[in-house]
């Protein structure tokens, strides 16, 4: 899909007069073009500093405070340890920042003793190094396995050397079915499901990952704003993709949103097909950054110019069920009843039944996964409770016409739920 719109913008020549002006930008952004790059950009977008400073990283020891966490659900869910492998919760309670292959490299956290990895031998220095950086420290121990050695004998080992010969592992969920299968067939071995323990932690943010989730909120807004105020008749959807590139980078962070322009807004995740934008063409843009490894998330819907009557209609709908998603989310609710108040609203003005035009849930949890526990969506009863992070994003979304979704980040408080960010005012005053 990315190749088929970009063979299309190389015969626009709207197009290539907006690649022009955003090639500049890329130099600006980086640094390297100097003042003349920086002021080939547009103003709005020129403008902006980075705002990284005061950005604290997640400590060693706060870390270590996730581990014991871990250990207590462990023990509570009658788990003998934890396994990991490369991924988010990997991040989460080690610091460890490492990909997936066929070639398994595991973290193993007992519920009691010292933690313990398998890795293929040519890795061990580089596990080893980031192993030690974190809160696993010195004590962690290393199974290595050569090419032609089967890893899960290092992972046994590992175990009995740690009295933990008829575990109970308690298995990440992320963990490739290759590597789970494995464990699963060591002698007396027994796999389990580890969600409890790691969503279990991860599901409630402290004030530090608070703190770096708003950040990260207010750097989309600011980067959308730019973007916004830089959009142009004739400009593609990949042209204002690359304006909202460039607004982050030049704000001290990768980020980035998918742009959806006129009927195509009218798919939740759009489409491949090329899109200009026209004066009175309505754009739904989602997407944000991460700061520190923590998440935004963010939905605007605007005009270009002048919206109609039956577009304003419909923002407001949508405005009103965001905003009754918001007022019922508090601690003790079940997660269903927010998904239940946007849909009430959308129903109740004549987009329904069910999801007919609001053809998802109303959210979804955040933290350091841009999509990760708990859901807002029917059938969900979990209880809501302070410290959970959401998406509130409901849409309406009329085929072959317009869609239009808006989406802040919320957290559950102990009285309520509030907002990362300032709900949008209108399509065409957004910001």
């Amino acid at each position: 899909p990315m190749s088929s719109r970009r063979d299309f913008l190389a015969t626009s020549s709207a197009s290539l007069a907006a690649l022009t002006l955003t090639g500049c930008a890329k130099a600006g952004a980086d640094g390297a073009g100097g003042t003349s790059a920086t002021s080939e950009l547009p103003p709005a977008i020129a403008a902006l500093t980075p705002m990284t400073d005061g950005v604290v990283p997640i400590s060693v020891d706060e870390r270590r405070a996730r581990l014991e966490k871990a250990r207590r659900l462990m023990v509570e869910n009658k788990h003998d340890a934890l396994m990991l492998a490369g991924g988010t919760s990997m991040e989460y309670f080690t610091g460890m920042r490492w990909g997936n292959s066929e070639r398994l490299l595991a973290v193993v956290i007992p519920a009691k003793g010292a933690p313990f990895l398998v890795t293929p031998k040519f890795e061990e220095e580089r596990a080893l190094e980031q192993a030690h950086m974190g809160p696993l420290g010195k004590e962690a121990t290393v199974y290595a396995w050569e090419e032609h050695e089967n890893p899960y004998e290092f992972f046994a080992k590992g175990l009995k050397d740690r009295g933990l010969s008829t575990a109970t592992i308690g298995v990440e969920e992320t963990v490739k079915f290759q590597f789970s299968d494995g464990a699963a067939h060591i002698p007396q071995v027994r796999t389990a499901n580890g969600t409890p323990v790691t969503a279990g932690c991860r599901i409630f943010k402290d004030a530090h990952e608070l703190a770096l989730m708003r950040h990260a909120s207010k750097v989309t807004l600011i980067a959308y704003e730019a973007a916004y105020k830089s959009l142009k008749e004739g400009m593609t959807q990949d042209d204002f993709e690359e304006l909202v590139q460039v607004a982050h980078k030049r704000l001290g962070y990768s980020g980035s949103a998918g742009v959806q322009v006129g009927k195509y807004s009218a798919l939740p995740h759009g489409s491949a097909t090329p899109q200009v934008v026209q004066e009175g063409s309505i754009l739904l843009i989602d997407g944000g950054c991460k700061v520190e490894g923590y998440s935004s998330d963010i939905s605007r819907t605007f005009v270009l110019g002048k919206a109609t009557q039956r577009m304003k209609d419909v923002f407001e709908i949508e405005f009103k069920a965001q905003s009754a998603a918001l007022a019922a989310a508090k601690p003790g609710v079940p997660c269903e009843a927010v998904d239940a108040a946007a849909r009430q609203v959308i129903v109740d003005a004549g987009f329904g039944p069910d999801y007919k035009f609001f053809s998802h849930r109303v959210g979804h949890g955040m933290g350091m996964d841009g999509h990760e526990w708990p859901y807002l969506v029917r059938g969900n009863t979990l209880p809501l409770a302070p410290g959970m992070v959401f998406s509130d994003e409901p849409g309406i979304y009329i085929p072959g016409e317009f869609g239009i979704r808006l989406e802040d980040d919320m957290v559950i408080t102990e009285n309520g739920a509030e907002l990362f960010t300032p709900q949008s005012e209108s399509l065409e005053k957004p910001f």
